[in-house]
């Protein structure tokens, strides 16, 4: 059984990051709870500059505070996934998108990584007195509404979007219950720092 941990970006992950970000590409995978990776494949030092700023952003209309993750296989030391998690909510954010965004690289996918990587992000928003979770995804992605199903989410909403031209899904997760009822599943899986 792989264990995961979480990882803070840093310069020395700059390769290892863009090689994440282009195995989307070459898969026609969507990118997801990467905190802007994919804009900054050029400028990876830039981005870094980017999620210290994400952190100290005050809550706004326009934007809100977030912290941005590797999700990193300790075994190899490789990143198979990413996770963003914005730390307060606006509006927009409340009817869709959430406090959590997440990934797992398409060659690594199937493997369970995604329901750790939600757990490691529960225990963040933990850390940072998020008691409920929103967090929403596409009626036609069951990958994702599966990882939340798994960590104890509740369907709160659906609704169809035009912008998108699907139908999202609202679900909440009550952070403290996930993190204790899936601690002896998930929680033996993860590394903690």
């Amino acid at each position: 059984m792989d264990k995961l941990k979480f990882e803070i970006p840093t310069l020395q992950r700059k390769e290892d990051a863009i090689e994440y970000i282009n195995e989307f590409y070459k898969y026609d995978s969507k990118i997801n709870g990467a905190g802007g990776l994919n804009k900054y494949l050029d400028s990876y030092e830039d981005w870094i500059v980017k999620l210290d700023q994400d952190y100290k952003t005050i809550a706004s209309e326009k934007r809100v505070p977030a912290k941005t993750f590797f999700l990193v296989r300790e075994s190899d030391n490789k990143i198979v996934g990413m996770i963003n998690i914005r730390l307060a909510l606006n509006e927009r954010l409340k009817k869709r998108g959430g406090h959590i965004g997440y990934s797992i690289r398409p060659t690594e996918r199937k493997k369970g990584y995604n329901k750790v990587n939600l757990y490691l992000g529960l225990l963040e928003c933990q850390k940072n007195e998020i008691r409920e979770v929103l967090m929403s995804c596409y009626k036609d992605n069951p990958a994702s509404y599966k990882t939340m199903l798994a960590l104890g989410a509740q369907l709160k909403s659906e609704f169809f979007s035009e912008e998108d031209n699907c139908i999202v899904q609202n679900y909440t997760i009550n952070v403290n219950k996930s993190i204790n009822e899936y601690k002896d599943v998930y929680g033996k899986r993860i590394v903690l720092k």
